[in-house]
């Protein structure tokens, strides 16, 4: 099966711009393409990792990634999706972030002996001539065509500033000096991309008469249409720091049962044989498919050996009740009591279990949290000293967040 076919079963295609010129594209020859990754903030998130993963299936069929970290388009940022201009962010603040970028994505692309390319849209974009560019690039766009593009179109309500307008213009700016440097013919995204990815093919064709081609993949959501990747806590971050590892399998393992399948096609690299056997699990079967995804994707991100951790975590804690080495953890001090005791909304809130003491009422009113297996009744309830006689509290919130706190000592 070539590449493009394998694109297509594990349902990653979305759009394309010409479907038969990247199919012999893909299968028939070498090329380079681009994906591009503004660095809004100092890690990836799950949302980046299905892009990711469409690099290193191209990567192993022969093809060499660009990965493109927008140090230049970052300082504008993408309008797409957003119903607000997005927080600018210092010129550091940017080169940390794709910082970060790069060594996260290279546990997943090879960018050894140029196999793969790392490139910095801040090489070209930071030093324009304004004027020039507009003469050069900006002449061969159409502003009601542009304003007709969905990344646009949605924010034309709140208001859309001619500073944000000018970020499809630059990205597509990005593709031409790719196509110069490194005759880079293909630029893939997410399918939210898609208005951008097509200035980019109309800019190469008008200024430069050349074919190049636009191909979009399929956005992480749920089957209800919702994005994946998002918790109580914010995103579900790369970054092991941001997101622990155990908490990063815990996401997988507990994701609902309408969506294991294609994240498995997706987000791992098992066979599409061995993933249509896992489909054909049923009922409390499906468990074992959504350990087999949190496990692979795990290990892609953490390595072998915390993914294992997560998983032998995971089985103990939530069929013996007793290995708790692994799971989520937080720390409180004695100067975090009063008169010796911490109220329970309090502590959550601290720990950031809740985002609020009116969700906390709501969360113990229902009946959904524990503390050592003893459901909490009343929300006026209180902790002392003397309940982390073990050295910590469990605390349970709904059936599948478990959480330590433990008490520091003096």
């Amino acid at each position: 099966m070539g590449v493009f076919e394998e694109l297509k079963a594990r349902g990653l295609i979305a759009q394309m711009t010409d479907e038969e010129k990247i199919r012999d594209l893909l299968d028939n020859h070498k090329t380079t393409f681009y994906i591009g990754f503004d660095p809004t903030a100092d890690s990836l998130h799950v949302g980046h990792f299905v892009q990711i993963m469409v690099m290193a299936h191209m990567q192993r069929a022969g093809h060499t990634p660009i990965a493109l970290f927008g140090g230049g388009t970052g300082m504008i940022g993408d309008p797409s999706g957003k119903s607000d201009m997005r927080k600018m962010l210092t010129v550091e603040e940017i080169n940390h972030n794709i910082a970060c970028f790069q060594k996260q994505m290279s546990r997943l692309i090879d960018f050894s002996d140029g196999k793969a390319i790392m490139a910095n849209n801040a090489d070209w974009l930071m030093n324009l001539n304004y004027i020039q560019f507009l003469r050069e690039v900006g002449v061969h766009f159409s502003v009601n065509r542009m304003l007709a593009a969905e990344c646009y179109k949605q924010r034309l309500e709140r208001g859309l500033s001619f500073f944000e307008l000018n970020y499809m213009i630059m990205q597509s700016y990005d593709f031409l000096e790719l196509n110069h440097r490194y005759n880079c013919q293909l630029e893939l995204g997410g399918d939210d991309q898609w208005s951008n990815i097509i200035g980019g093919v109309e800019l190469l064709r008008r200024k430069e008469g050349k074919e190049a081609y636009g191909m979009t993949f399929t956005l992480l959501t749920t089957s209800e249409g919702k994005k994946m990747g998002k918790t109580e806590k914010g995103a579900v971050w790369l970054n092991p720091d941001k997101t622990s590892p155990f908490e990063f399998y815990q996401y997988w393992r507990n994701i609902g049962d309408a969506d294991v399948i294609k994240c498995l096609k997706i987000l791992t690299f098992l066979p599409l044989p061995e993933i249509d056997e896992l489909a054909k699990l049923e009922g409390s079967g499906l468990n074992r498919a959504k350990e087999v995804l949190a496990y692979e994707v795990t290990r892609l991100i953490h390595g072998e050996e915390e993914a294992k951790k997560a998983r032998d975590g995971a089985r103990a804690l939530f069929g013996a009740g007793s290995d708790t080495e692994n799971m989520p953890s937080s720390d409180i001090a004695g100067s975090d009591f009063t008169n010796g005791e911490i109220g329970i909304l309090e502590l959550l809130l601290k720990i950031g279990l809740i985002p609020s003491k009116g969700e906390g009422k709501r969360l113990i009113e229902q009946g959904g949290l524990s503390v050592d297996d003893g459901k909490v009744t009343s929300v006026s309830a209180k902790l002392t000293p003397s309940d982390f006689e073990k050295g910590y509290v469990m605390i349970k919130k709904g059936k599948k967040i478990h959480h330590k706190i433990r008490l520091q000592k003096k």
